[in-house]
């Protein structure tokens, strides 16, 4: 795309900022439309805007139409069918919540992962325009139709129960409780979070959005660079079933923690890779940091402040984690271009998770399902 569209690396990083950036204004809006209706119909909505906004890239033919583009992507894929899929999962499960999520978010981790090897090679196939085409034509293919026939909002609506399990008789059910937005948004441990979010969203995408020049850089050939999201594929897989396992029997803050601990660690690794098992080191590394932190978001928001409101605080959520992704591939560009190399900035980098963790371990814990419907 740089070289058709007679572009700089910096202007498309540009675009990719300023698109995510309006798109993630869009996400406290969708999450409050799933609350108010439905994960069904939001669901069969956003796939249908996003399948056009797909078939509509195939025809950019420069940085305006490329930026408009990565608002749609951004605004309806990563982030609002992440949103709608997770805040579904949520609806129907409670007591091994974290185990759903977890297998749902490391398929989608596993998903976000292999997609540019996947795509790669339909690229070099057809070409960057037939690809976007393609993936829209699918979105309509996949997408709408699960909407529309596979996915129920509530187990309520046709007769089930959370768990598939009815509750004793007499007992309180506490399934439909939850947080209103303004009081959660007073929590510590809703910043703190989204402060572990952001740092991943805005490095696991840097690192991700310059990937075969930046590993190239450091001396593997582009099929190599590509050919490194497998491993963090698969870290992304294991690593998120195993969170969401985990956060059925711990904290989140503990997992959270490590989460930003592994990032670090694979933010610091570049400065060391080769050809080699150092690369598959870095792959396994980054890889398992973004597995744990889409299965402990999906699992932390509802655990600690229910799902009555649960759209409106993930959409949120989203907003601060989707706009940190934007900065993400430009700073990046920024540090090569003025150090000269990637691995300089990454000392840099490495800060973003200390600093959520020390957040993180400071947070005091909001009461669970204290706090009934209030809207």
């Amino acid at each position: 795309m740089i070289a058709d569209l007679g572009i700089s690396r910096t202007a498309v990083s540009t675009a990719y900022l300023t698109g995510t950036l309006v798109g993630a204004c869009a996400m406290p809006s969708i999450g409050r439309c799933v609350d108010r209706y439905g994960p069904r119909a939001v669901m069969a909505v956003v796939g249908a805007v996003f399948g056009a906004v797909l078939l509509a890239l195939s025809f950019t033919s420069g940085i305006v139409g490329l930026t408009a583009g990565f608002a749609g992507v951004r605004m309806a894929g990563q982030g609002a069918l992440t949103l709608v899929a997770t805040t579904t999962v949520a609806y129907w499960f409670d007591r091994r919540r974290g185990l759903a999520l977890g297998l749902t978010s490391a398929v989608g981790a596993a998903g976000i992962s292999l997609a540019p090897l996947l795509i790669e090679v339909l690229i070099a196939d057809v070409g960057w325009r037939r690809a976007w085409a393609v993936e829209g034509v699918l979105i309509w293919a996949l997408v709408v139709p699960i909407a529309l026939l596979g996915i129920r909002n509530r187990p309520a609506d046709i007769g089930q129960h959370v768990d598939g399990v009815p509750p004793a008789p007499g007992a309180e059910d506490h399934t439909a409780a939850g947080w209103p937005l303004r009081q959660v948004l007073r929590s510590g441990m809703f910043w703190a979070v989204a402060a572990c979010l952001s740092a991943s969203s805005m490095l696991v995408t840097g690192l991700n959005f310059h990937q075969i020049a930046l590993l190239g850089e450091r001396g593997l050939s582009p099929v190599a660079a590509a050919a490194n999201f497998l491993p963090q594929t698969l870290a992304a897989l294991l690593a998120g079933f195993a969170a969401g396992a985990l956060l059925d029997r711990v904290s989140p803050k503990a997992v959270l923690t490590a989460a930003m601990a592994v990032l670090a660690a694979a933010v610091l690794c570049v400065r060391f890779v080769e050809p080699g098992w150092t690369a598959l080191a870095f792959g396994f590394l980054l890889g398992g940091s973004g597995g744990v932190l889409r299965s402990v978001e999906a699992a932390a928001f509802p655990r600690y402040f229910g799902t009555a409101h649960l759209g409106a605080i993930r959409g949120c959520a989203h907003t601060i984690t989707v706009g940190a992704s934007a900065f993400g591939p430009l700073a990046v560009a920024m540090g090569r271009d003025l150090t000269g190399s990637y691995a300089p900035a990454m000392l840099a980098f490495a800060v973003l998770p200390a600093v959520a963790a020390v957040l993180v371990l400071c947070a005091r814990e909001p009461a669970v399902r204290k706090v009934r419907d209030q809207s």
